[in-house]
Parts: structure tokens; C-alpha cells; sequence
């Protein structure tokens, strides 16, 4: 439209301005006419007209809204390297850009660039920011950037806020939401209706059904503008908690407000009533549904089916599964995933079975659900069938099926399988992960196996593969218990000069990485040094933990406290109970046995003499 006015200006012989011009640029980018616009900016300067700050950050923003985001910031700095007057829009028009195309790295330069050529940063330019550190789920960089606008007495707004919160709900950490929510309130931050249903849903999300109410009350006290949304929120969280009775009445409220119940409020109601075992209160529903003009959906079955599972009505879900009369796969799923989260995991085996016989395979989620419940109750077995099957098929298993596999098969210290997965995963192109080596090598360290540990670690510093802390303690532990275990075997002998080496190059490796040993690192090397007798590097050692700010547990001072019994040391044995009572830790069984032994040792040894 503003195209065709354009030319019908241009064709009565009127003369446009700089708005005029700005305004064509603007519609000609919406439309993707990128190269036309510059045209007009051709058609400008022929006319006499100038263009303003606007019309330069319109084509700019133009460019950044279809993925050209950096040809946008080249535009920009060049603008700028003549003295082109350029205002906040454009640079907020391209970190929106870059967070668009994922590049925030880039969107951070901007930042920096603004700042070394003294733009001020508003509202909006952080709010673009925060939205891609949120979407990545980087809490913790949304929430400094947040700090920083206060800092710089920039103004927040309920559009970042909610991006804050809905992140934080996101990640899983919902009563951390509530605690965020809460303190921008008492910071006098305007909140709106969105920031509030995400406060009410955590709340919901984590049992604090009192104050979800309390917050939905106090939005209808300050005349906020309600709608299906809200009730639906407040309606999930009663029936999360069981509370069918008051969700159905606030159900009825919402009706009775000339609010119309969507698809996702049934959804809803049909999953709490299913969850709770109440079958024929969900098939009434969807009755209800129908009459009301809606028709249940593939979502809508699979929570009737799943929440049936929950509820333990696992053979009403069978009998609603087998009703449905085109099934699809995501119905397939859901009964899987059903009998799993029933704890039928031999029913979803054969179930899986059965399928993959007439060609069904599942999604990825569901397999990796069933895979994991196999892992769980030591069908091992089973697991590798289903692995097995993955392969042979179109769907590539995922890194986390891989992991769990292993996992699996290093708990049963069954290596030599967990080394043919491990091999299959790098081989299908997969770079295992830290956590992947870490298991790996834990698992031949439980089985004596320190070769092929340290070649696993050797392996993994050669892909660019970080060691962290738990790497190297993996590795201290299983060369500590080896070299603990031939001094036991063969007192006489001193064959275990290799393993004290490899301890000695890991712990200088750590230093030189400048990785700080935790608690865990620290107890393996205290619980070494006193089986071995060399009470004072123990004590040595325990006293530097403490010193960098590291509180040792029971764990740590048991290890300790073993080493004094070994030495007949029972007076200091005592006063490092005592010590541990002092810091709040209390002794357990093995602790206290441990002390009652040796106390019982050393008064034997005195009725002797």
C-alpha cells in the first residue's frame, strides 16, 4: 500500500520529504526489496534531500530483519566513520539482529563498540541482549547484564523481567523465579500480567498453591486485564496439586467472567483428571469438549494415555489407546512412555518390540525413556536389543543414549561392552564428552584396568577435550586404591613406585592448570596417605582443604580419623570427633565403629601390661 501511494506522488508530481522517503524505505524493507531501497536513497540525493537518523537506522534495521545482520554493523560503523549522525535504534536493530541469528558474541561487540564511541546503551539495547543470553539458557549473563543496566540507572521493564522469569522456569528453577519475581517487586518494578502468570505457574510448578492463589487475587485487585491464559495457569496448578474440585470451580468462575476454555484449558483438565485416576471424568470431558465445538487432538490423547499410566489406571489407558481410531506416532509414544513412567518397563520392552517387528520405530525421547528405566533396573541386556535396533534403523542415536548405554555397562563393569559403545559413538561422528571420558575411565580404574584408563585420558587431551576436576580424581583414586592394593598383597615388595609416580604427575598436572582441587580430590589423597601411614602429608593436606575455604564432611574427617586409630593415635581420634561435632557434622556408623574398635585395641593392650 504505501508503495503504490508512493508512485501515485510520484505520478501527480508532488515532492516527498524526508518522512516520505524514510517511510518508502521502511515498507521496502519489510517486503525483503532490499536493493530497491537502495535505490531510494539513489533517488534522495538526486531530489536534494538529506537523509536523517531515522532513515539511515530504517535500512539498517531493514538488513538485520533478514539475516544480514553483519552487513547491517558495516553499514553502521561506516555511517558513523563519517560523521553520519546515528542514534541508539540502529545499534539496538543490530544486536537484535545478531540475538536473531544467534551470534552474541557479535551482539556483545556492538555493546562494546557503543561504548568506546560513547553511545549510551537504553533499555532496549539490553532487553535485545538478555533475550539471547535467555534463550540459550544463560541465566547467569542475563542476570548480570540486568545488574549492570541498575548499576547504570537505566531503567528495567516488564518485557525483560519476563524474560528473566521465563527463563529461570525454563532451566527448572521455578522457586528461583518465585525469590526474582518477589525481589522486583519490592524493587517497585512494574510488573504486568505476563510477569505475573509466569510467577503463578512457578509457584504452581513447585507446591505453592496458597501463594498462586494469593498472586492471581492481587492481579484481579489491581484491575489487571485477565484472560484464558491466567485462569488456565491457576487451573493447572490445582490440579498438579490433586485439587479437582477447586480447578473445576475456577473452570466454572472463567465461564461465568465470558472467558471461552481453549484447547490447552481442557488439556489441562483431561490431564488432572487422568493423572488422578478419574478415567471416566477425562472421557466426559472430551464428550463435553465436543459439544462445546472443539475437537480433542493428538496432544490431548497422549495425556488422557500418559496421566491414565501416572494415576496407575495403566489398562483404562490401554483400553483408550486401543480405542483411537487413527493412530499416530506420537499416540504410540505416548503409551510407551506411559507404561515407563507406570514402572511397567518389561510391558514398554515388549511393546517397543513388538513395533519395531511391524516396522514402527519410536521417537528418540521415548526410546531414550525406556533405555534409561532398562539402565535403571540392570536390564542391560534389553538395552543393548534397543540400542541395536536404533542402529540398524534411519534414527541415529543421540549422545544421551550413547552415555546412558555406557553408563550402564560401566556400573556392571561389564568394559568390554561399554568400550564397543564407546567405539560405535566416535566412529558414527560423535565427540564424546567430558562426562563420557570421565565414565569411561572411572570404569576401567574400578577394575584395575589403569592402562587403558590413562589411555582414554591421553585419548581425550588429544581431541581438545578439558580434563576438569572429577577427571583427575577419577584418576588419583584408581591409581591411589592400586597402589594401597599390592602394598596390602606384597608388604615386602615396592612395585608400586609406577602408581605413586602417576599420582605425583596428576596432582602437578591439576596445579599447573591451575584447577582447584574440591572436597572429593582432597579425601581420596587424605584417605591415601593414611592407609599407606603417612599421617602427617594427611594431616598436611587437611589442613591446606581448610585453609582454602573448603569444609571437609564426614567423609573426610572418617578417612583422617582412621588413619590416627591405625597409629594407636585414639586421644586425637577423639578430639577430631569432637571437632566435627563442633562444625555441625555428625559422625556416622562408620565413623563411630571405627573409634569403638580402636578404643577397645588400645584398653586390651593396656590389661596386658
Amino acid at each position: 500500500m504505501a508503495v503504490a501511494v508512493f508512485q501515485q506522488f510520484k505520478r501527480l508530481g508532488l515532492s516527498s520529504n524526508v518522512y516520505t522517503y524514510s517511510i518508502m524505505i521502511k515498507a521496502l524493507c519489510r517486503k525483503g526489496n532490499l536493493e530497491e531501497a537502495v535505490d531510494i536513497f539513489q533517488e534522495m540525493e538526486e531530489a536534494g534531500v538529506n537523509p536523517n537518523a531515522f532513515t539511515y537506522a530504517t535500512y539498517i534495521e531493514g538488513l538485520c530483519s533478514h539475516g544480514r545482520s553483519e552487513l547491517g554493523y558495516e553499514v553502521l560503523q561506516e555511517l558513523r566513520g563519517v560523521n553520519i549522525p546515528i542514534d541508539v535504534f540502529a545499534y539496538t536493530a543490530v544486536i537484535r539482529g545478531f540475538v536473531s541469528e544467534m551470534k552474541l558474541k557479535e551482539a556483545e561487540s556492538v555493546f562494546c563498540y557503543m561504548d568506546k564511541v560513547g553511545v549510551v546503551p537504553d533499555s532496549y539495547c539490553y532487553g535485545a541482549l538478555i533475550q539471547g543470553y535467555c534463550k540459550i539458557g544463560n541465566i547467569l549473563k542475563a542476570l548480570v547484564l540486568h545488574n549492570e543496566m541498575a548499576l547504570k540507572g537505566i531503567k528495567t521493564n516488564c518485557m525483560i523481567v519476563s524474560l528473566i522469569l521465563q527463563c529461570l522456569c525454563q532451566m527448572g528453577m521455578a522457586s528461583e523465579a518465585v525469590d526474582q519475581f518477589n525481589n522486583f517487586k519490592d524493587l517497585g518494578i512494574f510488573l504486568d500480567e505476563v510477569s505475573y502468570n509466569i510467577a503463578v505457574d512457578a509457584c504452581c510448578k513447585i507446591g505453592k498453591l496458597e501463594e498462586a492463589v494469593r498472586l492471581f487475587d492481587e492481579m484481579k485487585g489491581k484491575k489487571m486485564v485477565l484472560d484464558v491464559v491466567h485462569y488456565t495457569t491457576l487451573i493447572n496448578g490445582f490440579c498438579l496439586q490433586g485439587k479437582l474440585i477447586d480447578a473445576l470451580n475456577l473452570f466454572e468462575e472463567m465461564k461465568e467472567k465470558g472467558f471461552k476454555p481453549d484447547l490447552v484449558t481442557y488439556n489441562v483438565l483431561a490431564g488432572g483428571f487422568s493423572r488422578n485416576g478419574l478415567d471416566q471424568e477425562a472421557l466426559y470431558l472430551l464428550d463435553y469438549m465436543k459439544g462445546q465445538g472443539l475437537k480433542a487432538n493428538t496432544v490431548t490423547h497422549n495425556i488422557i494415555i500418559e496421566g491414565l499410566c501416572i494415576g496407575g489406571k495403566v489398562k483404562e489407558a490401554e483400553m483408550f489407546f486401543n480405542s483411537l481410531e487413527d493412530k499416530c506416532l506420537d499416540n504410540y509414544a505416548a503409551m510407551l512412555n506411559g507404561y515407563c513412567k507406570a514402572g511397567d518397563t518389561t510391558e514398554a520392552y515388549e511393546f517397543f518390540v513388538r513395533l519395531s517387528k511391524q516396522g514402527v520405530l519410536m521417537k528418540k525421547s521415548s526410546c531414550l525413556k525406556l533405555l534409561t528405566n532398562l539402565c535403571m533396573e540392570g536390564e542391560n541386556g534389553k538395552a543393548l536389543t534397543l540400542f541395536e535396533t536404533l542402529l540398524a534403523s534411519d534414527y541415529a542415536p543421540c549422545k544421551k543414549i550413547y552415555g546412558k548405554l555406557i553408563a550402564a555397562f560401566c556400573c556392571s563393569r561389564d568394559m568390554k561392552m561399554a568400550q564397543w559403545v564407546f567405539d560405535v559413538m566416535v566412529g558414527s561422528g560423535l565427540t564424546p564428552d567430558v562426562i563420557t571420558y570421565t565414565m569411561m575411565i572411572n570404569g576401567y580404574c574400578k577394575v584395575d584396568c589403569l592402562n587403558k584408563a590413562c589411555d582414554l585420558f591421553k585419548d581425550m587431551k588429544e581431541r581438545g577435550i578439558e580434563p576438569d576436576v572429577i577427571v583427575y580424581t577419577v584418576l588419583l583414586d584408581g591409581h591411589c586404591k592400586a597402589k594401597i592394593k599390592k602394598t596390602d598383597f606384597l608388604p615386602n615388595v615396592g612395585g608400586n613406585n609406577g602408581e605413586t609416580k602417576a599420582v605425583c604427575s596428576f596432582w602437578s598436572e591439576m596445579i599447573e592448570m591451575e584447577l582447584k582441587p574440591d572436597v572429593i580430590c582432597y579425601t581420596v589423597l587424605i584417605d591415601n596417605h593414611c592407609k599407606s601411614d603417612n599421617l602427617q602429608d594427611a594431616i598436611g593436606l587437611f589442613d591446606e582443604m581448610i585453609d582454602s575455604g573448603l569444609e571437609p564432611d564426614t567423609v573426610t574427617y572418617t578417612a583422617l580419623l582412621c588413619g590416627y586409630c591405625r597409629q594407636g593415635n585414639v586421644n586425637r581420634a577423639v578430639t577430631l570427633v569432637n571437632e566435627m561435632s563442633f562444625r555441625g557434622i555428625q559422625p556416622d556408623v562408620i565413623t563411630m565403629s571405627a573409634l569403638y574398635h580402636r578404643i577397645l585395641k588400645a584398653k586390651k593392650a593396656q590389661f596386658r601390661h
